[in-house]
């Protein structure tokens, strides 16, 4: 017999809604094991083309990882976290006050990545992780003064003297080195305070991602989506890679942006120019977040407004001008990147785009986990249905991944170098009928867990 049940009048400030279906989770679960089924192709075939011989060059396909079940420091805290926020925090999203929320979520999320990090030990998950020698760390003793270094970065990308910038280095714009160099310069030297604080930056996307949504949708939809933006397998990468801290400052443009774009006058205006500048700066830590530029443009549409676009374009334009001036031209350093990567040699060329162009796609799964494949599932089978600002965010973020997939730019490691996208789908999983979010949540956090304690990562 199929029992219907019925909402209790909600907290206060929440309206009661209407007679609940029962839930319906068969096409949900189907999406799940699809997706399940492409993670399992992809480790089978990537080891049949290892065993070939075919540079795949990873451990374990299709994550750049390799198999050593372990636990460590972080294992207890992490299980405890997960279980705090799977099981009473949809309730205390629901309740808090906005502001308090949103703290409470900044500090769940750190606390969530680093307990995830630590699971290798404080040493190798967090102080080794950017002092290799193929990270930005190991610039910073070449780097003299500044306006050299931003006047000759291109000239040192595809090189092969002996002034050659390092692997990472090279890969991206030299904001991402100059952050590192800043760091030191200002008392953090190493590796242990490198990784705790890009770990920490990383960790507050899921703040800005929940503006964005408050700002341009509604905060009920924003509180139902924080508990998964908390628990968000990717925070497995997130501590700690660059990229983490990448995805926390796209983010943050993009909020500034959205909050300044519902404001009148001159503060809204304001805060657009700095959502611009932020953004700015954003191209210039990682060339692939040019393609974050429909998020922008969704902001614009959600809002109605032209003008974010123009006055935030403004902030943008002045970090453009002032790393021009500075001596590096964006475009060169692009250009000497393309060059780079398919050098003899590289992985660019050598990994195959034929296995990749999909294997991607499979290491997309395991950073956005099975609650966010059921609510793109939710989204596809019917739009109308769904809030109009998860859908364009969301969107926009799938854009993104996809032309970076087709490309070839994007071969292995993405489950680190989609992070700025894919903390823009994470919000499908607020699409999740409330019954079910607890489980939802916690088949997130198992497979954050399973990840971190059955593999070692690379970041």
């Amino acid at each position: 017999m199929t029992t219907v049940l019925r909402d209790r009048p909600g907290p206060a400030g929440e309206p009661p809604s209407a007679t609940r279906r029962p839930l319906r989770l068969r096409g949900d679960l189907a999406a799940v094991l699809v997706a399940a089924l492409l993670v399992t192709a992809s480790s089978v075939v990537g080891w049949q083309l290892i065993d070939a011989g075919v540079p795949v060059l990873v451990g374990w396909p299709p994550l750049l990882a390799a198999w050593v079940p372990h636990v460590g420091p972080g294992t207890v805290p992490a299980v405890l976290v997960a279980l705090l926020v799977a099981l009473g925090g949809p309730a205390v999203a629901r309740r808090l006050r906005w502001g308090p929320l949103l703290v409470l979520a900044a500090i769940a999320s750190m606390v969530w990545t680093f307990a995830l990090a630590t699971i290798d030990g404080w040493i190798v998950g967090v102080a080794e992780r950017l002092a290799t020698p193929t990270e930005y760390l190991a610039e910073i003793p070449r780097t003299g003064d500044l306006s050299v270094f931003l006047s000759t970065f291109a000239d040192r990308i595809a090189g092969t003297t002996p002034d050659t910038l390092v692997t990472h280095s090279s890969g991206h714009p030299p904001a991402a080195t100059l952050f590192y160099v800043l760091l030191d310069r200002a008392g953090f030297p190493g590796g242990e305070y490198a990784g705790a604080v890009t770990g920490a930056i990383g960790a507050t996307a899921v703040v800005a991602v929940a503006l964005t949504i408050g700002a341009l949708g509604d905060r009920d939809l924003a509180r139902a989506y924080l508990p998964f933006g908390v628990l968000f397998p990717g925070a497995v990468w997130v501590g700690v890679s660059a990229d983490g801290m990448f995805a926390a400052v796209l983010a943050w443009g993009v909020a500034l942006l959205a909050l300044g774009a519902v404001r009148r006058g001159v503060l809204g205006h304001a805060v657009c120019v700095a959502g611009g500048v932020v953004l700015g700066l954003s191209l210039y830590l990682s060339y692939g977040l040019v393609l974050a530029g429909l998020l922008p443009v969704a902001v614009a549409l959600l809002s109605r407004r032209v003008a974010p676009l123009l006055t935030g374009g403004l902030g943008a334009a002045a970090v453009v001008a002032a790393f021009t001036v500075a001596g590096f031209w964006w475009f060169d350093g692009y250009e000497q990147v393309k060059v780079r990567y398919y050098q003899p040699g590289e992985y660019g060329l050598l990994r195959p785009y034929e296995y990749w162009v999909w294997g991607n796609l499979a290491a997309l799964v395991l950073v956005l986990g099975p609650a966010v494949i059921a609510g793109l599932r939710r989204a596809a089978w019917r739009p109308r249905a769904a809030p109009l600002v998860v859908l364009a965010l969301a969107a926009a973020g799938l854009t993104a991944v996809l032309v970076a997939d087709l490309s070839g730019l994007s071969k292995s490691e993405v489950e680190r170098i989609w992070l700025p996208f894919a903390v823009w789908i994470v919000p499908l999983a607020a699409l999740l009928p409330r019954p079910s979010v607890r489980w939802w949540l916690l088949a997130q956090a198992v497979l954050a867990l399973a990840v971190n304690h059955l593999l070692a990562t690379v970041w």
